[in-house]
């Protein structure tokens, strides 16, 4: 059973003047379950949000009022809370509360509504997120961003069309298994570690063991080192020099990185007692 919570005329009154946001919806309690599951997915696929069900939304002549016709009792609601078992059979990710005012018809149904790891359908099959006061539909490439957000789907698992010789044949790879496996074949270890995938290198070995990686992931896969000259806001204007830009496969431009970084810094120069010093 879900509770009632009674209501002050305070909350009454900020309930009946919210504003439909990326947070926030106010729904009619005549609307169908599966349009409802709709709001329901675009929450869970973005921040959450709340959703108010029972609320009226007239056309007047000075704008558009509104006013609380709630269900009648707790059992109207059950087409909702069925939608809501289809879509979160646990029920970890969605909750509900009745709220009720004194002189107000019926009981209003306060949804709560959490940001998921997965990514949340509709009763239609759908999927859906919050933008701005709209469900917006995602389909093609905005829902295949919406899986690497969620992280259903890594992209560094992403096959790449670069020929297998790109990892299984460069210095980095060579170096790395006389190293570590000096038994290893590239091939062989690669596809072990699901760096191949049906032969095919994948996002993660080009960034490990190409010598070249930033010629596959152009702007994706290097390093860019700015000083500005101020702890103000960053401006172009404000920079000491150009910025410079580290490359390499991944270990060695995490180190290279960090090595430009501390000499960058060591040759700082501040006012002291003896005048520059380091």
């Amino acid at each position: 059973m879900v509770d009632v919570r009674d209501v002050s005329k305070e909350e009454f009154g900020g309930i009946l003047g919210l504003q439909e946001s990326y947070f926030c919806d106010l729904k009619s309690k005549r609307i169908a379950p599966a349009k409802l599951s709709r709001s329901i997915s675009a929450f869970a696929n973005a921040s959450g949000g709340e959703v108010y069900v029972g609320i009226e939304e007239l056309d007047v002549a000075d704008g558009k009022k509104r006013s609380w016709d709630g269900f009648s009792d707790q059992e109207e609601a059950n087409a909702i809370f069925q939608v809501m078992s289809e879509l979160d059979p646990l029920g970890s990710n969605f909750s509900g509360q009745f709220l009720r005012y004194q002189g107000a018809p019926g009981l209003v149904l306060y949804l709560a509504i959490s940001k998921t790891q997965s990514v949340a359908h509709s009763t239609d099959g759908g999927v859906y997120r919050r933008n701005n006061a709209s469900n917006l539909p995602l389909k093609d490439e905005a829902l295949e961003r919406l899986k690497y957000d969620k992280g259903v789907r890594s992209y560094e698992n992403e096959k790449m069309a670069v020929e297998t010789d790109e990892v299984t044949n460069s210095n980095i790879v060579i170096e790395f298994l006389i190293d570590a496996v000096p038994t290893g074949e590239p091939a062989e270890w690669l596809k072990k570690q699901f760096l191949l995938i049906d032969g095919t290198p994948t996002v993660a070995s080009v960034l490990l063991f190409s010598d070249n990686p930033q010629a596959s992931l152009p702007k994706r896969s290097a390093i860019k080192i700015l000083r500005y000259k101020t702890k103000a806001e960053a401006e172009r204007d404000y920079l000491s020099s150009d910025p410079e830009t580290i490359e390499g496969p991944i270990y060695n431009l995490i180190y290279d990185a960090v090595d430009r970084v501390k000499e960058i810094i060591e040759g700082i120069e501040k006012i002291g007692p003896a005048g520059m010093e380091k």
